[in-house]
C-alpha cells in the first residue's frame, strides 16, 4: 500500500492570538489581500505567529474571511469593536460588506436600531443611500448636505448653493448630483473636497430660461434628470454619459398648449427597469377638479416611448417600480390603496389591480393618499401610511414563476403593517429610503432619520 507523500512545507499556518491557538490555511489568509496583515501572517515563516490581540474578535474576523458572512455569535459584540478590530487586520471591506450586505435584509422583522441627528434646524428634504450598497447614507437638510459612512458613526456635512436641496443621488463614491426645483441646474458635488462643485448641467429649453431640477435617475451607464423651465411652460428629462457626463440624449419633451396644462405636467420621479432597459417616469398635477398624471415607459437608446398610463380617476400619490416583481406599484391619491400592474399587462385597457380590501367603496371626497410614499426594495414594497408603513408581499404558489402563467392571472399579495412607535407619535412619515441591509425613514419636521434593521443579523450599532 502506498500513502501520499507530506510535504515538508505545510499549506496550514497556526496563530496564536491571546493565548488561543487559531489554525487557518494560507490560500484563506492571502483572500484579504496584499495589504492587509492576514495576507502577511501567510507568509510569515514562524512556526505560530503570535499576536497580542482579542481571540474573540479574531474568530468572528476569520469567520467573515473564510465565508463573507457574520456568524451568529456576533450579535453579542459592538460594532465599534469590530470596525477598529478590522483596520487593525487591513480587512474593514469585508466587514462592510458582511454588515450590509443587502441578502440579509429581512423585511418582517425590521426593528428601529439607531437615530442619526443633524445638526441645524432644518428637517431632510431628500436622502439617498450611497452607491455600493453599504448601508451608508446622505441627507439633504435646507442648504446642507451631511453623509454619514457605512457605519453610521463617521459624519460630514457640505453646504450647498441651494436654499433648499430637492433631488440628490449619489452616482460615484464621494459625487453627487444635486438639484432644486427653485435653483437652476443639476450640480455634481464633489464630497471628498469639501462639497466642490464638479460642474452645472443646463437644459437649453426653447424660451431659453433657466431650467430648474424636478427629478434625478440612473442606470449602469446613464444619468437621467428631469428639467422645467422657469417659467414653468416647457419641461423635458435629458439623458447623459454616466462616466463623462456628457449629454446623450433628449426624450420627453413636453410644453403648454393654449390653455392644456396638463400637456406640460414635469416628471418627478425617474426609475430604470434594469430587466426592460426602460426608463419609467412619471408626474402629477393637482387642480380644483382633480388630481391627474402620467407613468411613461421610455426606450432610451431609441428615444421612443413604449408606453403610457394616463391617470385620471385616483391618480397616483406615489409610484415605483420593481424588478424582482416584474409589477409597477402606486398608491391611490384619492384612495390611498396600494394597486399594481403586471409589467406584462401594459397596454391593457385597465392595467391597475387594488391590492386593498376596499375595492368598490366611492372614492368621492377621499384624499386618504395624499403624502403617501411608496418604494420597492428586494422582493418587498413598502408604502408609508401616515406614521406607519404597509409590507406588501407576494404569497408564493405554484403558478409563481411559471413563464406560461396567464398574464392577466392576478397575483396575491400578503401585507403586514409596521413602523408606529411610542416616541414617534402621531408624527408623519416623508421619505423611505434603502440601502444594504437597512431601511432609512424620515418623518415631517423632524431633524433626523431613522434607521431599522432585523435585529437577528448583524451587531449592535
Amino acid at each position: 500500500m502506498s500513502f501520499p507523500i507530506i510535504p515538508h512545507e505545510t499549506n496550514l499556518v497556526s496563530i496564536n492570538v491571546g493565548g488561543r491557538i487559531f489554525q487557518t490555511t494560507k490560500q484563506t489568509l492571502t483572500l484579504a489581500g496584499t495589504d492587509s496583515l492576514f495576507s502577511r501572517l501567510a507568509t510569515d515563516s514562524t512556526s505560530t505567529r503570535f499576536l497580542d490581540r482579542d481571540p474573540d474578535l479574531f474568530s468572528v474576523l476569520l469567520y467573515i474571511l473564510r465565508t463573507g458572512n457574520l456568524p451568529a455569535r456576533s450579535s453579542s459584540f459592538h460594532v465599534r469593536d469590530l470596525i477598529e478590530e478590522s483596520r487593525y487586520y487591513g480587512i474593514e471591506s469585508f466587514l462592510i460588506d458582511s454588515l450590509s450586505n443587502s441578502s440579509q435584509f429581512e423585511a418582517f422583522d425590521l426593528r428601529k436600531s439607531r437615530i442619526l441627528t443633524l445638526n441645524g434646524r432644518d428637517s431632510p428634504s431628500t436622502i439617498s443611500p450611497t452607491v455600493n450598497g453599504g448601508g451608508g447614507l446622505h441627507v439633504a437638510h435646507g442648504s446642507k448636505i451631511t453623509s454619514f459612512d457605512w457605519s453610521l458613526r463617521r459624519k460630514s456635512t457640505v453646504l450647498t448653493n441651494f436654499s433648499a436641496v430637492d433631488s440628490l443621488l449619489e452616482i460615484s463614491p464621494g459625487v453627487l448630483a444635486a438639484g432644486a426645483t427653485d435653483f437652476p441646474g443639476l450640480q455634481i458635488i464633489d464630497l471628498e473636497n469639501g462639497g466642490f462643485v464638479r460642474t452645472t448641467l443646463n437644459w437649453e429649453n426653447p424660451t431659453r430660461s433657466s431650467s430648474t431640477v424636478q427629478a434625478i435617475g440612473s442606470s449602469s451607464h446613464f444619468l437621467f434628470t428631469s428639467f422645467e423651465s422657469s417659467r414653468r411652460n416647457s419641461n423635458s428629462i435629458m439623458v447623459y454619459d454616466l462616466s463623462s457626463l456628457m449629454p446623450v440624449s433628449e426624450i420627453d419633451h413636453c410644453g403648454i398648449y393654449g390653455s392644456d396644462i396638463d400637456s406640460a405636467i414635469p416628471s418627478t420621479k425617474l426609475r430604470w427597469i434594469q430587466s426592460c432597459n426602460l426608463l419609467m417616469v412619471s408626474g402629477s398635477h393637482s387642480s380644483p377638479s382633480g388630481v391627474n398624471g402620467h407613468i411613461r415607459f421610455w426606450d432610451v437608446r431609441s428615444r421612443t416611448m413604449v408606453w403610457e398610463i394616463k391617470e385620471t380617476q385616483d391618480c397616483f400619490s406615489d409610484v415605483t417600480v420593481s424588478d424582482n416583481l416584474s409589477a409597477v406599484f402606486k398608491v391611490g391619491v384619492t384612495s390611498g390603496e396600494v394597486f399594481y400592474t403586471d409589467l406584462r399587462r401594459l397596454g391593457s385597457e385597465d392595467p391597475w389591480i387594488c391590492l386593498g380590501e376596499e375595492k368598490k367603496r366611492s372614492l368621492k371626497d377621499r384624499r386618504e393618499g395624499v403624502g403617501c410614499k411608496i418604494e420597492s426594495y428586494g422582493n418587498h414594497v413598502f408604502c408609508s401610511k401616515g406614521n406607519g408603513i404597509e409590507l406588501w408581499s407576494e404569497v408564493i404558489t405554484g403558478l409563481i414563476g411559471n413563464a406560461s402563467r396567464d398574464v392577466s392571472e392576478e397575483r396575491v399579495f400578503r401585507k403586514n403593517s409596521f413602523g408606529k412607535s411610542a416616541d414617534s407619535g402621531e408624527i408623519k412619515i416623508t421619505g423611505l429610503a434603502f440601502g444594504g441591509n437597512r431601511m432609512f425613514v424620515t418623518r415631517k419636521d423632524q431633524q433626523s432619520i431613522e434607521v431599522w434593521q432585523s435585529p437577528s443579523r448583524g451587531v449592535s450599532i
